[in-house]
């Protein structure tokens, strides 16, 4: 079959398009296959390059996945051949919990991922796929819409009426966030130092767009936030928490600009604020966000499609972090 895999080299010069590797195995008890027909990069692919190490078997890379049942295994219960589904990447994960456990993975390393032709996957990994959505946007769906949801509801606990600021806007977990705040009928305050990616957040519904140069707390005109979403780290942390009212929350999944902060513990503590991490989300949480997605018609954006053979551009794209919405992969159009 056709994959794009990873072997022999670190980084990016050991990542190719392989256009006969190996088929995956029958699937066993309790096993799907899936035909896949669109996928979705993350930046996770961009760490699995590095992560995955030379002497390790040839990896197909890719967290994100839709595509159609070709073959069950024995004592699969409520899947069947010709399904549509999305694959869900928490392995190990199945009911939300306060922490994932000490088995969890995600999918595309260690086990094989979904760029590829075909991947087998336990049962509980697929989820039926929304009819209202294309194949590239359901294989853009499922890594960065689960982190989102999870953040901003299971960690965050943002109820309606409530307002949520979401510095970086651009990236898929942010853009799947501001879709999911304005759904729940919250107030969703953007940043960016990108003009054109304000713009787009502003016809998204972003109820205030904010310049990464812009002194926020002024420009909030002294109201407070009640939730703030961390995923840049260093560069805002402490900025994000001059908007954050007394009593408030920030949720961290990400680092991309630093992983260490200089915090003021007295103000901390003085503000009673509250700080939680997260990171992906259950099985069960996954459902939970495709019925808030089917609720409201929630459509991922995708900023550009390629074809698998051209991953690797899409790979050197996503790097470059110029995207808005998600990048997706045509497998099997």
């Amino acid at each position: 079959m056709k994959a794009f895999i990873h072997e022999g080299t670190a980084g990016m010069d050991g990542a190719c398009f392989a256009p006969s590797f190996s088929n995956p195995p029958a699937p066993k008890s309790g096993e799907v296959k899936v035909k896949v027909k669109a996928a979705g990069l993350n930046h996770r692919d961009l760490f699995v390059l590095t992560r995955h190490q030379p002497n390790d078997p040839a990896l197909v890379i890719g967290s994100d996945g839709a595509g159609v049942v070709s073959e069950v295994g024995a004592d699969v219960q409520n899947v069947r051949v010709g399904d549509e589904v999305l694959i869900i990447p928490s392995l190990g994960w199945l009911k939300n919990t306060p922490a994932p456990p000490d088995n969890f993975e995600i999918l595309g390393l260690p086990d094989q991922g979904t760029f590829a032709e075909e991947i087998v996957i336990p049962e509980v990994q697929v989820a039926a796929k929304p009819d209202y959505l294309s194949w590239e946007q359901a294989g853009v769906l499922p890594l960065s819409a689960l982190t989102g949801y999870r953040a901003l509801f299971t960690r965050g606990g943002l109820k309606s009426g409530q307002t949520v600021f979401i510095p970086g806007i651009g990236s898929g977990v942010a853009t799947y966030m501001l879709q999911m705040a304005k759904a729940v009928g919250a107030t969703a305050v953007v940043s960016s130092r990108s003009t054109e990616k304000l713009k787009k957040a502003g016809k998204l519904g972003a109820d205030l767009l904010l310049d990464n140069d812009q002194d926020w707390a002024a420009a909030l005109n002294g109201e407070k936030v009640d939730l703030v979403i961390e995923s840049i780290g260093a560069a805002t942390f402490n900025r994000s928490l001059g908007v954050l009212k007394k009593g408030g929350t920030v949720v961290s999944f990400g680092a991309s600009a630093g992983d260490e902060i200089a915090l003021d513990l007295r103000s901390f503590f003085y503000n009673q604020w509250n700080l939680h991490g997260s990171t992906l989300g259950s099985v069960e949480e996954f459902h939970e966000m495709l019925d808030l997605f089917r609720k409201h018609k929630i459509k991922p954006i995708v900023d550009r499609s390629y074809d698998l053979e051209q991953t690797g551009e899409a790979l050197s794209y996503l790097k470059q972090s110029a995207q808005f919405g998600k990048v997706a992969i045509k497998i099997n159009s």
